[in-house]
């Protein structure tokens, strides 16, 4: 685990070079077909090398939640098992890990009808106006979720809607924890500058690979649903107003960079609730040795 350009691929790969491994991706942007570059997915040659899965499993109009996530990992866990390796998670979807470890409540599943009338809404009165909502249905709840987080207001307020009951009082009940003997390695920087450093420097490496390219493709194949998890990936929302006009290069560049940045901020801020992990610090010149030494330990 770790936050975004942390160097977990690196270190996955690393010590898939060294142990019977089987890698699984742990990331919400990297399941999208045709997010490569902004994304950070692994190369070709990285994906011969050492396949990840759950990666490229849906196009970028189809949603996958953390629930969806849970069922394909544990079934890639198994499949990694029985070919007689063990299984390695790599990502830095902290949602994603936790539902995989505690497991989920049992809410209902998304009603397509119910998210449309709340898209209208919010595209007549604004997210923030329906964080107003929240607010007074589920305080809890609103606390929790930023006034423009406009995916996880929708649902909040979806299972309100369609159980009548507000979702923090429904996410209480864990179910199906996870059978598993685990070790968590987080990679958890010791100062933010040398992070924010790299995040800037890949940024400009992607701009120069082609994001552009990609952003305007993805844009074609999928129009202007910018509600679509997909669409709201780090990188990529701020790329829209960019490639239409509204802002200019500078200021597109300045505000992913900040994303990514805060992203990574509160990636970091996860992990360190994480007092079971084994933390390192991502730059130590004897990393991968570190770290081996510690799934050795784990795996005897």
């Amino acid at each position: 685990m770790g936050p975004t350009a942390s160097g977990k691929t690196a270190l996955a790969c690393a010590l898939a070079e060294r142990f019977a491994l089987g890698l699984i991706s742990v990331d919400s942007a990297l399941v999208y077909r045709g997010l490569d570059i902004g994304a950070a997915k692994p190369d070709v040659a990285t994906l011969a090398r050492h396949p990840h899965r759950l990666i490229d499993i849906r196009d970028p109009t189809q949603p996958y939640s953390a629930a969806d996530f849970r069922v394909d990992a544990l079934a890639a866990m198994d499949e990694v098992t029985r070919s007689g390796a063990v299984p390695l998670l790599v990502g830095g979807t902290g949602l994603y890990f936790r539902a995989l470890e505690r497991g989920l409540s049992d809410l209902p599943e998304a009603d397509a009808g119910v998210r449309a009338g709340l898209a209208e809404e919010a595209a007549r009165l604004g997210w923030p106006a329906l964080h107003a909502r929240l607010a007074g249905l589920d305080p809890p709840a609103a606390a929790r979720i930023r006034p423009n987080d406009a995916q996880r207001i929708q649902r909040a307020l979806e299972v309100i809607a369609l159980t009548g009951r507000p979702l923090s009082e429904q996410q209480g009940g864990q179910r199906d924890r996870l059978p598993w003997r685990v070790l968590k390695l987080a990679l958890l920087p010791a100062e933010r500058a040398p992070l924010h450093a790299v995040i800037a420097a890949r940024f400009e490496a992607m701009l120069g690979a082609g994001f552009l390219d990609e952003a305007r493709q993805l844009l074609a194949a999928v129009g202007t649903k910018f509600d679509l998890p997909a669409m709201r990936a780090v990188g990529y929302r701020q790329v829209w107003p960019y490639l239409a006009g509204e802002i200019d290069r500078e200021t597109f560049v300045q505000r992913a960079i900040f994303a990514t940045r805060q992203l990574a901020k509160r990636q970091t801020t996860w992990l360190r609730s994480e007092l079971d992990a084994r933390t390192f610090t991502p730059d130590r010149a004897d990393l991968a040795e570190h770290a081996a030494r510690a799934v050795a330990d784990f795996l005897a």
